[in-house]
């Protein structure tokens, strides 16, 4: 079934009811690689309780779910995640109940057979307060093309400074890290059952897109913030390459005042994974 424009146009969700807690806050941090030396003071903070810090790339899961996309009529066997940008209006806090309100923002037409652009917002706010965030996600409906929506206006990404960068970060993957990551929200069984990868085309599960986002925001947080989460105002990714549980991710970054862009790489396929970072910073 092609895609009706006007009706992906209308869609959105508002006041979707989400809550978690700091196990929850937790969990995430776990998931993206936080607290593997259980004897890091400077990580501890984002793994137990006491003094518990919240990584901004949480927002990306507390409300998994939210949106009307499902009702788009899209091919999601054919659907991949091509963008991801998180805009903080205040830092989340540890725990929080949260309104969801998501919309179609814009869908973009690649032609018959090169498939469809469609981005998303979602606003979150706690619940009877203030807004927190606004997550907006690009995806790539690669069955979807020839609908006959716009041709030009997508979003253009960040570019990479023309240089060398200024610092290069490993972080490293578990081989296990897609099994817990997936207890944050995403349960596709193509991050997890063997045999389902197969039969979609990899040797293997491979890690969330979000997880290795998360991963750059962990790299970022501990080289060129001073394990500080309060001063990331945005973070912003375009996602082109799987990543399989147990790959080091290189992470190399260039600073600008209040911004940091960033690029992601495997080192063992010399691939880039995540291009066109950057990562906002207050003051």
């Amino acid at each position: 079934m092609a895609i009706n424009y006007d009706k992906l146009m209308s869609l959105k969700a508002e006041g979707q009811e989400f809550s978690y807690g700091d196990r929850e806050t937790m969990l995430y941090a776990l998931g993206i690689g936080f607290g593997r030396d259980p004897m890091d003071e400077k990580e501890l903070p984002f793994v137990y309780e006491k003094n518990l810090k919240t990584v901004p790339t949480l927002a990306t899961v507390v409300a998994w779910g939210a949106g009307a996309i499902g009702d788009s009529g899209i091919n999601y066997a054919m659907v991949v995640h091509g963008e991801q940008r998180l805009t903080l209006y205040k830092p989340l806090p540890i725990a929080a109940k949260l309104s969801a309100d998501s919309r179609v923002v814009g869908a973009w037409d690649k032609g018959e057979g090169k498939g469809a652009i469609i981005v998303t917002e979602t606003d979150l706010s706690e619940k009877g307060g203030d807004k927190l965030c606004t997550l907006t996600s690009t995806i790539f409906a690669r069955g979807d093309g020839g609908f006959g929506g716009p041709r030009e206006g997508a979003p253009e990404p960040h570019k990479i400074p023309d240089r060398e960068p200024d610092m290069s970060v490993d972080a490293e993957t578990k081989p296990d890290q897609a099994l817990l990551y997936r207890l944050s929200g995403d349960r596709n069984p193509l991050h997890s059952d063997p045999e389902f990868a197969k039969a979609v085309g990899f040797p293997k599960p491979i890690l969330h897109g979000l997880c290795t986002y998360g991963t750059c925001c962990r790299a970022i947080i501990s080289s060129a913030l001073d394990y500080d989460p309060t001063k990331i105002t945005g973070f912003d990714v375009r996602f082109s390459a799987p990543v399989f549980p147990g790959d080091t991710v290189t992470v190399d970054i260039w600073k600008d005042k209040k911004e940091i862009s960033f690029r992601a790489r495997v080192k063992e396929r010399d691939a880039v994974v995540i291009n066109n970072g950057r990562c906002e910073l207050k003051g």
